[in-house]
C-alpha cells in the first residue's frame, strides 16, 4: 500500500508537531516508538498522526486529537513519560513541540477513473 495522508478531520481539533534530531543511539528507539504508536491508539480522542523524516535527519510527527484533554491525556500517560525522559537522555539531539487548534481542513484526492 502507498503512502497516503490522513483525511481531513471535523474542526476543531488540535494538532501536535513534534519536529527533531536524532541522536546516532538507536537502543530500543524503534521498539519504543511502536509501543508508543499502540497505546496512543487506545485514547478515545486520538485521531491519527503522520510521521516523515528528511534526508538529513529532521523527523515530523503530526498528531492530531479530538481536543485538549486528549492530547493532556497522552502528554501525562505513564509510559509516553518515561519515553520522553530516556529520549531525552539518549535519542534526541534537538526537537520542538507545536500544539494549535486547527479551526479549518480540507482535502483533495485526485479522480483518475
Amino acid at each position: 500500500m502507498s503512502a497516503q495522508p490522513l483525511p481531513p478531520f471535523e474542526p476543531p481539533y488540535v494538532m501536535a508537531v513534534f519536529t527533531s534530531l536524532r541522536t546516532s543511539d538507536d537502543g530500543g528507539y524503534p521498539q519504543t516508538s511502536d509501543r508508543m504508536a499502540e497505546i496512543v491508539r487506545t485514547n478515545p480522542g486520538y485521531l491519527g498522526h503522520e510521521s516523515a523524516r528528511t534526508p538529513d535527519g529532521l523527523g515530523i510527527t503530526v498528531a492530531y486529537f479530538r481536543d485538549h484533554d486528549s492530547l493532556s491525556a497522552w502528554r501525562e500517560d505513564l509510559e509516553h513519560r518515561a519515553a520522553i525522559e530516556h529520549g531525552r537522555a539518549h535519542w534526541y539531539q534537538s526537537y520542538t513541540l507545536h500544539v494549535a487548534t486547527v479551526e479549518r481542513s480540507h482535502g483533495f484526492v485526485r479522480d483518475d477513473g
